[in-house]
C-alpha cells in the first residue's frame, strides 16, 4: 500500500468522509464499518437513516463480510452485471449495521467499473459507502470543484472525472428480480 493510500485509509478509519467520482456523479463515501462516519454522512446529506446505503467495491470478496453467503446461482446472477453500473439488493449479513441497511434485512451492493472508484477500493483494501454527493433532494455534484464548494472541509475530495452514465446505477432486488431503479 502506498503512503498516500495508507494515510487515506487511516483517515477513513478515524471517521473521515470522502467524495470521489463514480459512473454518473461524484459519490460520498466512508468506511462502512465505522458507525461514527456513517452517522456523519447521514447528517451531512440531511438524509433519512431508513434509506440505507450502497456499498461499492472493486471485487465481490470485499462485499462478502456485509452480505449473507450467496448460493451459486445467486452469485452467477449478480456477477453477470459486474463490474458495472448494476447495484443488487441482497440479503445482509446478520452483523451488518442498520445504518447501512436502513434497518432492513437487505443491503445494496455493487462492484464498480469506474476506474477511480475501483482503484480506491483496491488500494484501500476495503469496500466503500457510495451515496450521491449532494444534500438530500438536490442535484448530485458532477465535479471535484462542486464537491469542494458543497461540503468544504467536511469532506476530502478525490479528484477525477465521472463516467458517462446519465443516471444512477440500475438497482435490482435479487430475491424478486424486480428492477427498483432503471
Amino acid at each position: 500500500m502506498s503512503a498516500e493510500a495508507a494515510e487515506l485509509r487511516a483517515y477513513l478509519k478515524r471517521g473521515g468522509l470522502i467524495a470521489y467520482p463514480t459512473e454518473s456523479c461524484f459519490g460520498l463515501g466512508c468506511d462502512p464499518r465505522n458507525p461514527r462516519a456513517l452517522k456523519r454522512l447521514i447528517r451531512l446529506k440531511g438524509r433519512s437513516a431508513a434509506k440505507g446505503m450502497i456499498l461499492i467495491a472493486d471485487h465481490l470478496k470485499r462485499l462478502l463480510p456485509f452480505i449473507r453467503p450467496l448460493r451459486p446461482a445467486e452469485r452467477t446472477r449478480v456477477q453477470s452485471g459486474w463490474p458495472g453500473p448494476v447495484t443488487w439488493v441482497v440479503p445482509a449479513a446478520a452483523t451488518c449495521s442498520p445504518l447501512l441497511t436502513g434497518g432492513r434485512g437487505t443491503l445494496a451492493v455493487r462492484v464498480t467499473a469506474h476506474p477511480v472508484a475501483a482503484r480506491l477500493c483496491r488500494e484501500l483494501g476495503m469496500a466503500l459507502v457510495s451515496t450521491s454527493a449532494n444534500k438530500s433532494g438536490r442535484r448530485a455534484a458532477q465535479t471535484a470543484a462542486q464537491c469542494s464548494r458543497m461540503f468544504g472541509a467536511q469532506v476530502r475530495v478525490i479528484d477525477g472525472r465521472i463516467g458517462t452514465r446519465r443516471r444512477p446505477s440500475t438497482l435490482i432486488d435479487l430475491a424478486s428480480g424486480t428492477t427498483l431503479r432503471p
